[in-house]
C-alpha cells in the first residue's frame, strides 16, 4: 500500500508560480513511477507529467511542456511539480499517482494509487 498526500495548491495570478508536493507513505516509494494529473470542472482527468522510479525519464503533456517540471526525492519520499508561467486554463484539482510499472505513464489506468488532490486556481 502507498498513501499519497498532495499539498501546495492555492490561488495565484496568471504568470505566477506554484510548487506542488506529494508525500508518499511506505518504504517502497522508490520502486514506483509517479505522475501528476489534473481535472477541471466538467472535464475529464488529464495527464500532466510523470517521472520514472529513478528520475531518469520524465514526460509532459504538450500543454505544460516548458512551463512545468516534475522531480522526485526518494529519500524524502516526495514528488514535486513546479509550475511556472501559470495560465487560467491550468485551474484544476491536481492529483498525484503512483504506478508499479513505468509502462504507459501518460495513461491514468496505469496507476495503482491516487492522492486526494489539491486545488490550483489561476486568476486572470
Amino acid at each position: 500500500q502507498v498513501q499519497l498526500v498532495e499539498s501546495g495548491g492555492g490561488l495565484v495570478q496568471a504568470g505566477g508560480s506554484l510548487r506542488l508536493s506529494c508525500a508518499a507513505s511506505g518504504r517502497t516509494f522508490s520502486r514506483y513511477a509517479m505522475g501528476w494529473f489534473r481535472q477541471a470542472p466538467g472535464l475529464e482527468r488529464e495527464f500532466v507529467a510523470a517521472i520514472t522510479w529513478s528520475g531518469g525519464s520524465t514526460y509532459y503533456a504538450d500543454s505544460v511542456k516548458g512551463r512545468f517540471t516534475i522531480s522526485r526525492d526518494n529519500v524524502k519520499n516526495t514528488v514535486y511539480l513546479l509550475m511556472n508561467s501559470l495560465k487560467p486554463e491550468d485551474t484544476a484539482v491536481y492529483y498525484c499517482a503512483a504506478a508499479s510499472s513505468s509502462w504507459s505513464l501518460t495513461s491514468s489506468p496505469s496507476y495503482d494509487y491516487w492522492g486526494q488532490g489539491t486545488q490550483v486556481t489561476v486568476s486572470s
